[in-house]
């Protein structure tokens, strides 16, 4: 599945091009991924595109209708999500199409944005611009923005496994399976560890690996595992500089010791078993105390 470095790695794209063109007209073929493709059609052609922004790993393309000054201008975002095998590419209107093209976006320069999704199983909704911080407040913090303390606070009072937590877009948004994995490898971190139990400078070299991984995967361009391309149906290169995730069998680049493979929080995770030690058992909260009160609330109040 694409995650928060292939996303971004569409948007940068897209951003290039896409701003300031109209759409003068939306077709379908499947739509059983499209959240009302009826209030899509009706309301995006006509309409020029604004922006092309990311929201972990949704791709949000901002759009304005073109109606005279006197009329009102209702402003409207795309949101589309890529799933396991969604694909967002510009092509001239003369190239060929693809199997399981679903989407065209044609726009009034005589290129098509189309979208192309083998398995469906990625989301498109057009939602109004008012509307749109109620959708993102759904979704958790954005990884490369989250600064160390706040990052701390989020799981040091948590009872989950950590793997589990890099995995909640409710937590944070964007990352997923590879990045998850990589991070904790680069942290020295086993993936089964529980939150509350690790320690402060546990806590801050995970934030650090977070953010030195995503940065890394966004300037190479993301992860082609399977199917995932960028606008310009180019591969990535990321994936040749993998450390665990799907190294199974194959030698740690760091001490030799063969990378393992488990399920954590039902997903499978890859890491070294001798650079990232299981726990050692179940230990009580910091402290030997369970979280107060006080430390809940705050928790609580900081996650509404």
């Amino acid at each position: 599945m694409p995650e928060l470095p292939e996303v971004e790695t569409v948007v940068r794209g897209l951003c290039l091009t896409l701003p300031g063109r109209a759409i003068v007209e939306v077709r379908f073929g499947k739509t059983d991924f499209v959240d009302n493709p009826a209030e899509i059609a009706e309301h995006l052609p006509g309409a020029r595109i604004a922006s092309v922004t990311r929201f972990g790993k949704f791709i949000c393309i901002g759009t304005e209708s073109t109606a005279p000054q006197a009329a009102p201008r209702s402003q409207f975002c795309l949101i589309i999500h890529l799933g396991m095998t969604g694909q967002l590419k510009l092509m001239r209107s003369n190239e060929s199409v693809t199997r399981h093209t679903h989407v065209f976006f044609v726009l009034d320069d005589g290129r098509e944005l189309r979208y192309t999704d083998t398995r469906r199983f990625g989301r498109m909704l057009l939602i109004a611009e008012s509307g749109l911080a109620e959708f993102t407040g759904r979704l958790g913090m954005e990884p490369l923005e989250i600064g160390a303390e706040e990052f701390c606070r989020y799981f040091e009072l948590r009872r989950a496994r950590v793997k589990a937590l890099l995995l909640d877009q409710k937590v944070l948004r964007g990352i997923g399976n590879i990045y998850a994995d990589e991070s904790l490898f680069r942290a020295r971190l086993h993936p089964a560890r529980i939150a509350e139990n690790m320690t402060r400078k546990q806590l801050l070299g995970l934030h650090g690996a977070v953010r030195q991984v995503l940065a890394e995967a966004i300037r190479f361009r993301g992860s082609s595992i399977s199917d995932y391309v960028d606008s310009n149906g180019n591969r990535g290169e990321f994936q040749f500089r993998h450390r665990v995730y799907q190294r199974e069998g194959k030698p740690c680049v760091r001490c030799r010791a063969k990378i393992k493979r488990v399920i954590v929080a039902g997903r499978s995770s890859h890491f070294c078993p001798r650079c990232q030690p299981a726990p050692r058992g179940r230990k009580r909260s910091k402290r030997g105390l369970k979280p107060s009160a006080a430390a809940k609330t705050r928790l609580n109040e900081h996650e509404k």
